[in-house]
């Protein structure tokens, strides 16, 4: 019974100088896995540190950029008020001016009829004579301008929305 009891000793001794094998062969192979995760780790480590710093710079980038549109379409649309707000023509002022004559205290009355007499002359065309409709002292000229300007601003609103589109993306 003690060379059975031996024998199975053996084979248990023989089942587990196997497994021993066996689990060192695997610690081994898991090592090597754990070494080839761990260099992965650290590249994803590097490309993350990397694509923030490009995204923070791309951020700048588009901070900066979408200020510069959103300051030009600002810009642009005071400076298309302002020229809206012109766009009438002037009316001539020479007489006018004649007229204003009339209200100063130190211009004599002798002179002051005289005045009187030429504007009410100036007003009343006589018989066949007929005058030509008065021209406007000064035209407004700016109506390319603001056309140039409101396509200039419809050009940046769509560029600006598009680098929007393009940042959420």
């Amino acid at each position: 019974e003690k060379k059975r009891a031996i024998e199975e000793a053996a084979q248990t001794i023989e089942v587990l100088k196997a497994d021993i094998s066996k689990y060192t062969a695997d610690a081994a192979q898991l090592t090597r896995e754990i070494a080839g995760h761990d260099e992965d780790i650290s590249v994803w480590t590097g490309d993350k540190k990397a694509a923030t710093s490009v995204r923070q710079l791309e951020k700048t980038d588009y901070d900066a950029l979408h200020k510069d549109y959103s300051e030009s379409v600002d810009a642009l649309q005071r400076a298309i008020a302002v020229l809206k707000k012109q766009a009438y023509d002037r009316k001539q002022t020479s007489l006018a001016q004649v007229k204003e004559l009339q209200q100063l205290t130190l211009i004599p009355k002798a002179a002051k009829k005289a005045i009187d007499a030429f504007l009410q002359d100036q007003d009343s065309p006589e018989g066949l004579e007929v005058s030509a409709p008065e021209a406007a002292g000064y035209e407004f000229q700016s109506h390319g301008v603001i056309e140039m300007l409101e396509k200039l601003l419809d050009k940046f609103i769509e560029e600006r929305t598009t680098l929007e589109k393009t940042e959420m993306n």
